[in-house]
């Protein structure tokens, strides 16, 4: 898929928000904890991936009782749904110098039960050695789901599939979507949250 930066300005893929919150200092020390013994920004990115990946839980797989949005609260909870992972490793990221921004997929909620599309958050890194940007999915692996950095060819947790209406939306956007933030502010527990995830980008 050929991706589509919202933006060529790369410094916009670096910057705080109220969202994106790497000044928070748990989010700081964690950042500058992982850079350890790290030797490239190629290794970071995947040590950074990783960590997000496997130690921040999906909050829809552990029953989750609690909506996290904002990296710190991600970090501070250590859970979230697709999108809040993604808000959390794009601070991380952002803040040791690693542009990153917001992709979206829109995906069939569940084939059997919940037959309609809904939107999946990932991100988009840029890999300053390789010049070029890759897409990783932090949305934490399970029983069907192994999604994993790759600089080459794309591991991601779900393939898209076209027959059935499922869509890769290509842009690589500097902040995350209107939609995704207000359904991730609007509902008090993650049950609510699963029934009313959005559809549609509020770009």
């Amino acid at each position: 898929m050929n991706q589509i930066l919202e933006t060529n300005d790369i410094e916009d893929y670096l910057e705080c928000t109220s969202i994106i919150d790497f000044d928070n200092t748990n989010i700081t020390e964690l950042a500058e904890n992982l850079k350890e013994n790290t030797k490239s920004k190629l290794e970071l990115s995947k040590k950074v991936y990783e960590y997000v990946r496997d130690n921040i839980s999906h909050s829809f797989d552990i029953n989750g009782d609690v909506v996290t949005c904002k990296a710190s609260d991600v970090l501070k909870e250590k859970q979230g749904i697709c999108f809040a992972k993604a808000h959390l490793l794009a601070a991380l990221l952002r803040y040791l110098g690693i542009p990153t921004g917001f992709c979206y997929q829109k995906l069939i909620l569940d084939d059997e039960t919940k037959p309609w599309l809904i939107l999946h958050g990932l991100n988009a890194v840029y890999i300053e050695e390789l010049q070029k940007w890759i897409r990783l999915d932090s949305r934490g692996n399970k029983i069907g789901v192994n999604a994993e950095f790759s600089i080459n060819e794309e591991k991601l947790a779900f393939h898209v599939r076209c027959q059935l209406g499922e869509v890769d939306i290509p842009i690589i956007f500097v902040k995350p979507d209107n939609n995704v933030i207000n359904a991730l502010n609007s509902y008090g527990t993650v049950e609510e949250l699963f029934n009313n995830l959005p559809s549609e980008l509020g770009k």
